[in-house]
């Protein structure tokens, strides 16, 4: 797999596509590490929704996700109730699944306990890649299985094995942009 040229002149990932927002969410965000337990939870909160739908989708959705989620503020959403879950499955700027919704309530649950191990930034960045190089037809990795592993033993739902690669590639713990992309390392 090699990059695309796009009508621009610029070399990027195919997915990234024409001008919009798939292309700013590459060229801006994609494969770049945040840092923080809300940027954290925010991206895994995405990546479980994004499940069975178009990252586009999801994109389009982000900032009513970031208002009904309260900014992916682990200590509001862990404060959730019964009628939190209500509301949000009436809230048609978000995708209104109630697994997904209790999932993000029980992750952002686990996120709080977390804390008191290091906390989910630390977790997930100590299933890191030793740094090899990165098979970009992939979907799955040995690390993402790990950390799949140990975040449903920690209380988590919703991120399996590839749900975590994507993560993985989201926040550029691993550098995902293939060769010949002006983003590649």
């Amino acid at each position: 797999m090699e990059a695309v040229l796009g009508e621009d002149g610029v070399a990027r990932c195919g997915w990234a596509g024409g001008p919009g927002p798939m292309r700013d969410y590459h060229d801006t965000e994609w494969g770049v590490r945040v840092s923080g337990e809300s940027a954290y939870l925010e991206r895994l909160t995405l990546e479980a929704f994004q499940s069975g739908l178009s990252w586009s989708t999801i994109l389009a959705k982000r900032p009513a996700f970031r208002r009904a989620f309260c900014d992916f503020d682990a200590d509001a959403i862990a404060a959730f109730t019964d009628d939190d879950h209500a509301r949000l499955m009436q809230d048609a700027g978000i995708v209104r699944n109630r697994l997904k919704i209790a999932a993000a309530i029980t992750n952002a649950r686990a996120t709080v306990a977390l804390r008191e191990s290091g906390g989910l930034e630390q977790l997930v960045l100590s299933f890191a890649p030793d740094g090899a190089a990165t098979d970009h037809t992939a979907t799955v990795s040995a690390e993402s299985r790990a950390l799949s592993k140990e975040l449903k033993r920690r209380g988590f739902v919703f991120v399996g094995p590839t749900t975590m690669y994507a993560l993985m590639q989201a926040v550029g713990i691993f550098d995902p942009h293939l060769p010949g992309c002006f983003r590649a390392a």
